[in-house]
């Protein structure tokens, strides 16, 4: 039986802005799907994004949906998950809007562990805004901010997170849609901070920059540079030069903020009447 993605979607939005080609829809239809086997009420699910291509996600989707300001996703959907903990708050998030912009609110939403699911949608760079290099951007290729190719190390969003102290981080890509969307799945079952990094393309901005302007071009890449955890762990530092590491990255348990957070109320409260009684 064909998976119902109308039942999640605003139809009257239609048609989407996104280019032909844009990973962002398996990205998209993925989480729709890992949503459905969670078996969530609509009204219990709130998405947030910021700015960006992946950022116009939320207005697409018929849940509780929230888009913000660049970079700021993480900040809105923390003061929402503490105002009601009981939803299932999920960001949406390009590599620009999550690693540079909303680099500081990243880190500090891995330190909390905040049961958020964050989904970053990595294609190398800016697709709306202008093409400009990110911090994802690999070193060499080109970018309108980088037109002899960019000089500055790519960061690891995964890496990142795990340093940071998110508790489940994941990567996986739109050239293996059914792995993508098993991550999502564990990360929203997860409890406390989780990030799933999305390997997606940009044929548009990225793609013709740098001589791959067809979205099956630019997915078989992907799908050839992602070497499996497993394997990479038996593989020498210089065969795994210019690829990334896909899989199940870190999964640990500590204190979610949340619940950390009512237990810091509940003190206060009890001080207080304390103080007045």
């Amino acid at each position: 039986m064909a998976f119902d993605y109308e039942k999640y979607l605003r139809m009257e939005r239609m048609p989407h802005m996104w280019c032909p080609g844009c990973g962002i829809g398996i990205v998209v239809k993925a989480m729709l799907r890992a949503i459905e086997k969670m078996g969530w009420s609509q009204d219990d699910v709130a998405v947030v994004s910021g700015i960006g291509c992946t950022s116009r996600t939320p207005g697409y989707l018929d849940f509780n949906t929230l888009h913000t300001t660049h970079g700021r996703a993480l900040a809105f959907a923390t003061g929402l998950k503490l105002a009601r903990p009981d939803k299932h708050v999920i960001v949406i998030s390009g590599d620009g809007d999550a690693a540079a912009i909303g680099g500081n609110h990243f880190l500090h939403a891995c330190r909390r562990n905040i049961d958020i699911t964050l989904i970053v949608v990595n294609n190398y760079i800016y697709g709306m805004t202008g093409g400009q290099a990110s911090p994802t951007t690999p070193f060499g290729m080109r970018a309108s901010t980088a037109p002899y190719g960019a000089v500055d190390p790519a960061m690891d969003i995964c890496q990142v997170a795990i340093a940071a102290g998110a508790t489940y981080v994941a990567r996986g890509t739109v050239a293996q849609g059914l792995l993508l969307e098993r991550y999502i799945l564990n990360g929203l079952k997860h409890k406390g901070f989780s990030v799933i990094e999305a390997m997606s393309d940009c044929p548009v901005q990225y793609g013709r920059r740098n001589r791959m302007s067809s979205a099956v071009e630019m997915i078989q890449w992907i799908r050839d540079h992602g070497v499996p955890v497993t394997r990479a762990k038996e593989l020498p530092p210089e065969e795994l030069e210019g690829k990334f590491v896909t899989g199940e990255l870190h999964v640990a348990e500590r204190p979610e903020y949340t619940e950390e957070y009512r237990r810091l109320i509940e003190k206060a409260q009890k001080a207080a009447e304390g103080a007045h009684g």
